[in-house]
């Protein structure tokens, strides 16, 4: 478990429901958290899955979490087991499942490569898995390393878990997310790139993920759409990979459809009956034949040195032992005694960046003193230091007349690269490293791949677009100079900053609907191998005005509630049809007992609304106003029809035909005034924003907590 946070949707020791006792922490993520719990009935651990309350209200997340409890009928050992979905009084939506103790193949992935038995038993297991859910219908969509736990460490207990983008594959079923691409790009099948998927393209990710497991790297799909595309089409590079483990991935990645493994259950006995045959170790395969097919040149060049031997010794008999015939003899005697070079199979050079204490690396092999010298000061430009003498050995066997010169220019293509690994193996060529930036990365991926044209390697490339740590702040700076309605906040933005493959989410308001791609497009340049996701109000001009005055404020766990002013029930959606009443309340925490609250509709009809204080009650100091339950004060700043036809002082909303759009709710807790003169019942935007911007300029510091919601009104 990792350590609380004080805006965690739950905290340790809390019960949900009168059943789930919250334990602690799990995981965070864009939309919500994960907790472990305790059952206080059956004393079962469980895993709870927690909307946040700005998705909690929001249909397509509920319907997300309604359809990935649907997966309770699936009964597998190998499946994750869903058991309800519920909502607390409070209106958190939250999903409850098994707990699995263990850590994922992601986890692993980090700490150790994984063998590969333990991955061909993994396979196994997975795809019983994929059996029972394809069996009901459903596609997974998402397969990756981080969504197969190995309970207890085990291989043998692999699980899937996570089908929250999960595809109903029955006639007229339609998934959450709609027929769009869903997955994580670097596993997806090629058909999902088009929105298409099937229970085949389960066993493609699986394929996948089993190499990233054993080669201990995500991996790479490309940087642009039209690169993911083509590569997509491509067979991944499982060289090196040992048999029978790279026949399973080669037949699960099979770009063709018709050339794939063709069912999960395909899968389960084809990989069953390899486990029961020889033990799968790494390195115990058989010899490829190219490296065969050298060795038996070897032989060959061994033999014709016993031949030249021969010769020597008659030679020496003609000569019968005359200085003179020796004198004559010996540099032809000296050239036939020459001890040949060693035969290498396959010819290799393999160089490292080093890291921490550990210092770059570089062994290989060269056909002279010359292109061992050009190999050493190769390494010398990119590594920044030497390289000794015995880290290049003479050998035969180079596999093709370039390979001498572009092993000593391959480090000349590499530069700009950190964290680099370099390997050549024949006539086959694997680099990765880190690139600072997205534009580096490109010009490096370039560099590289004009060198192995050149000199006839292929090509094998796994570049991460950095920088290795992005900071929050570099993120803020581009947000803030695109932002068009209000600033654009990054929700939990790591302390330490972000790290390769981090998720950067980023919630805000926007003019346009289509907003998301600009936000995605201007930090493409900064943010290198990170994802964007983006949750944003599509709000109107008005709001937008008044956003635009706001900077980033800070809350106070200050927090707007919605209800019907019929039934007093809340409204989680924040959605009101034509008649219905509005009530709004303010929350504050009730050891909150210093501050002023100041609060005002910003409507859709050019008009703000000013709220509190009004034309009728002037008081804003908090601790006179509303009433405290529990840990929660509660100011009621929007009535009843009830509640104003008993005081008809008290500001009440109904919904008119025809008033429809989105307004929002503003709630600010200052220390002094937030204005010096009381505003009037209503206004003008532009007044209300001009007067704002004032009072923000000549007081800072004077806002000490903030909330704001959305209200919309439909038909």
């Amino acid at each position: 478990m990792i350590d609380a946070l004080p805006g965690d949707i739950f905290h340790r020791g809390q019960i949900l429901n009168n059943t789930y006792e919250i334990e602690g922490v799990l995981g965070r993520g864009g939309t919500g958290e994960v907790y472990r719990a305790r059952n206080l009935i059956s004393g079962r651990i469980v895993a709870i899955k927690a909307l946040n309350a700005q998705f909690s209200g929001q249909d397509g997340y509920i319907e997300l979490m309604k359809r990935e409890e649907q997966m309770r009928d699936i009964r597998d050992d190998a499946v994750v087991r869903y058991t309800e979905c519920s909502r607390m009084d409070q209106g958190h939506v939250f999903l409850v499942m098994d707990y699995i103790a263990g850590p994922s193949i992601a986890d692993e992935m980090l700490r150790r490569r994984l063998e590969p038995r333990e991955l061909m038993i993994i396979a196994h297991r997975v795809a019983e898995g994929l059996v029972a859910a394809h069996k009901q219908g459903i596609v997974h969509r998402d397969l990756s390393p981080d969504n197969i736990i190995l309970r207890d460490g085990s291989p043998e207990k692999a699980t899937i878990i996570d089908f929250g983008i999960a595809k109903d594959t029955g006639e007229g079923a339609r998934t959450i997310v709609g027929n769009d691409f869903a997955g994580k790009y670097e596993y997806a099948a090629p058909e999902q790139m088009e929105g298409r998927a099937e229970p085949r393209s389960d066993l493609y990710a699986l394929g996948a993920l089993l190499l990233a497991a054993w080669k201990g790297q995500v991996p790479f799909a490309g940087m642009t759409p039209g690169e993911m595309i083509r590569r997509k089409q491509e067979r991944l590079e499982t060289g090196g990979v040992p048999e029978p483990l790279k026949g399973l991935i080669d037949w699960l990645t099979e770009p063709a459809l018709a050339g794939r493994a063709p069912s999960a259950a395909a899968v389960v006995e084809q990989v069953g009956k390899a486990l029961k045959g020889p033990a799968v170790e790494r390195g115990r395969t058989a010899p490829p034949t190219k490296v065969t097919t050298r060795m038996d040149a070897a032989a060959g060049r061994r033999s014709g040195g016993s031949f030249l031997a021969l010769v020597l010794v008659l030679l020496l008999a003609m000569a019968g032992g005359g200085a003179w015939y020796a004198g004559l003899l010996q540099p032809f005697i000296e050239r036939l005694t020459e001890q040949p070079l060693p035969v290498a199979a396959p010819y290799t050079l393999s160089a490292s960046a080093g890291g921490g204490l550990a210092a770059p690396t570089l062994a290989a092999h060269a056909p002279d003193a010359a292109a061992a010298d050009a190999i050493r000061a190769g390494f010398a430009t990119l590594a920044g230091q030497p390289a000794a003498e015995a880290a290049v050995t003479l050998a035969q066997g180079m596999p093709g007349p370039s390979w001498a010169s572009g092993a000593a220019a391959v480090f000349d293509a590499a530069q700009g690269l950190d964290g680099w690994q370099i390997d050549l193996s024949d006539m086959t060529a694997r680099i990765s490293g880190l690139a600072p930036t997205l534009a580096a990365g490109d010009k490096a991926r370039a560099n590289l791949e004009t060198w192995a044209n050149l000199h006839s390697f292929a090509l094998g490339l796994d570049i991460a677009n950095g920088p290795r740590i992005l900071a929050p702040q570099d993120v803020q700076d581009v947000l803030d100079d695109i932002a068009t309605c209000g600033p654009l906040i990054q929700v939990d933005p790591p302390a330490d900053g972000y790290a390769l493959g981090a998720t950067i989410t980023i919630e805000g308001g926007a003019l346009e609907p289509d907003f998301n791609a600009t936000i995605s497009t201007a930090l493409a340049g900064v943010i290198g191998d990170r994802r964007v996701v983006t949750s944003l109000d599509v709000l109107n001009q008005n709001l937008c005005t008044v956003r635009n005055e706001l900077p980033p404020l800070p809350s106070n766990a200050l927090s707007i509630w919605l209800g019907q002013g019929s039934t007093g029930q809340a409204n989680l959606t924040g959605v009101f049809r034509t008649g219905e009443n509005p009530v709004v309340d303010v929350l504050i925490p009730a050891n909150v007992t210093t501050g002023r609250l100041w609060v005002m509709v910003v409507d859709n009809t050019n008009t703000v609304f000013n709220l509190l204080p009004n034309a009728n009650f002037a008081e804003t100091d908090i601790t006179r106003l509303g009433t405290v339950e529990g840990s929660t004060r509660r100011v009621r700043v929007l009535f009843s029809v009830t509640e104003n036809q008993a005081d008809s002082r008290l500001p009440k909303a109904e919904v008119n035909q025809g008033d429809y759009g989105k307004s929002e709710i503003i709630a600010f807790l200052t220390e002094g005034d937030l204005f010096d003169t009381r505003r009037p019942g209503d206004e003008s935007i532009a007044s209300f924003a001009e007067a704002l911007a004032t009072t923000l300029a000549e007081r800072p510091g004077n806002i000490v907590g903030f909330a704001s919601r959305i209200l919309e009104t439909r038909p």
